[in-house]
């Protein structure tokens, strides 16, 4: 088969957009499971390949609805797991604010749960107000990656303490597990000291597959080294070419096949029959936004209010930094200058899609912009942030994902039965543990 493009979904229960939860019949909770389960079975009759949770600690006004109140993506996913069959499940959890073992754990037995369709987001947290949340101090953006480059060695050498037929359980000898198949961890590192045995068998895809969206120097190596699927945020088709090149480039530097990683856009689809009824949906929903929402969520993303005396006027000439988000907000940064945006464009672009792509129009104007992006190097497939639930959702199944199909880019059933398969990526074996290992990059 022909290469096609992949598509994950980006889960928030209030909608990607801000406001979509302002839309009739939108849901406006992340707390629902049943909501939860509505939506991923929508995206499972689309044939995406996986469902994506976030997450992150606090509650701020700042903050997106969805990122303020919602279920903890991995026992969400334990549910969801229950009521789908294909699709697959990938959750977030953080390398800052976790440890290694209950990290291995958790998501070894979320591929278990569901037959080996489960993803780990590992993430780094960004947000410095994480820290009070546990009596930590935030550590600074170098070593929160150098601490997630030895935390996700660690939990893939625990994912590697059983081999595969480790789990004896038989009846008539009464082995039950045969230990000389069970390889006890002896790691210890910089910022981790983890011995023994993970107490779960290995699981079915070998390792549940790992998904990052670092955009830093940092992230890109990180990524690039430890990987399958890499999420990014762009906002042009130059600088997502560029940005893919580099990625792949630093993957064969990691001595693994640029295959191996697929790298999937952020991208919110504002979809209907025609461009024009498309832009009034877009202009539907920027109609909802409070306007102090989006200049909190401007000033958590790029360090500056909007205000009255400014919001008509261009970006400062200099702009600091935020400690996290750095490659955001050099994109929106760049893309400001560059089309020479105010303050209120600006708002309006996190508003709508927290930074990410937005393409407003019919199924074949949509479509256009996915080939055009897969087919010319600038992604492998998309991360679909649909603007409200369940209806952006079930209008890019139902208008979108037939256009596809109907180009040869998007499978009409799935190949096979595990995240790994959705993907094309082999089932690592497992790499002996048990002697002393130190931190790896």
């Amino acid at each position: 088969m022909s290469r096609q493009i992949h598509l994950g979904l980006f889960m928030l229960g209030t909608g990607n957009h801000v406001a979509g939860w302002r839309m009739p019949g939108a849901h406006d909770s992340f707390q629902n499971l049943q909501q939860c389960i509505e939506v991923a079975r929508i995206a499972e009759r689309g044939k995406f390949d996986l469902l994506f949770a976030g997450d992150g600690y606090g509650a701020q006004p700042s903050q997106h609805p969805s990122y303020t109140v919602r279920l903890d993506p991995v026992p969400m996913f334990a549910a969801i797991a229950t009521a789908t069959t294909h699709i697959g499940l990938g959750a977030t959890a953080s390398t800052t604010y976790n440890d290694p073992y209950t990290i291995a754990r958790s998501f070894a037995s979320l591929d278990h749960i569901s037959n080996g369709r489960a993803g780990w987001n590992a993430v780094t947290t960004a947000h410095r107000a994480s820290g009070q949340h546990f009596g930590r101090q935030h550590p600074d953006h170098e070593k929160r990656y150098e601490i997630a480059a030895e935390f996700i060695a660690v939990v893939k050498e625990l994912w590697d303490c059983w081999d595969d037929d480790a789990i004896q359980a038989n009846h008539e000898t009464g082995v039950y597990i045969d230990w000389s198949k069970v390889h006890p961890l002896n790691h210890h590192g910089a910022h981790f000291d983890v011995e023994g045995v993970l107490n779960i068998g290995r699981s079915p895809q070998g390792h549940p597959i790992v998904l990052q969206a670092g955009g830093s120097d940092a992230g890109q190596e990180l990524a690039a080294a430890t990987a399958d699927v890499v999420f990014s945020a762009v906002q042009e088709f130059d600088g997502a070419q560029r940005a893919y090149a580099s990625l792949k480039q630093r993957v064969v530097r990691r001595g693994r096949s640029p295959d191996e990683v697929c790298v999937l856009p952020g991208v919110m689809p504002i979809v209907a029959e025609t461009d024009a009824k498309a832009m009034a949906l877009l202009n539907q929903l920027q109609s909802f936004v409070d306007s102090s929402v989006a200049s909190e969520m401007l000033y958590a993303r790029l360090n500056i209010h909007a205000t009255a005396e400014n919001l008509d006027k261009p970006l400062p000439d200099d702009m600091p930094l935020p400690d996290g988000g750095h490659t955001f907000a050099r994109n929106m940064i760049a893309k400001a200058r560059r089309e020479n945006l105010t303050m209120r464009d600006l708002y309006n672009l996190v508003a709508a899609a927290r930074g990410h792509l937005v393409v407003c129009g019919s199924p074949k104007t949509i479509a256009d912009t996915f080939e055009k992006w897969f087919t010319e190097g600038a992604a492998d497939g998309f991360n679909i942030l649909p603007p409200y639930f369940p209806g952006g959702l079930s209008d890019f199944v139902d208008m979108v994902v037939p256009e596809l199909q109907t180009r040869g880019l998007f499978r009409k059933e799935y190949s096979g039965t595990t995240l790994r398969d959705h993907f094309g990526l082999a089932r690592p074996a497992p790499k002996r543990a048990g002697s002393p290992t130190s931190s790896a990059a």
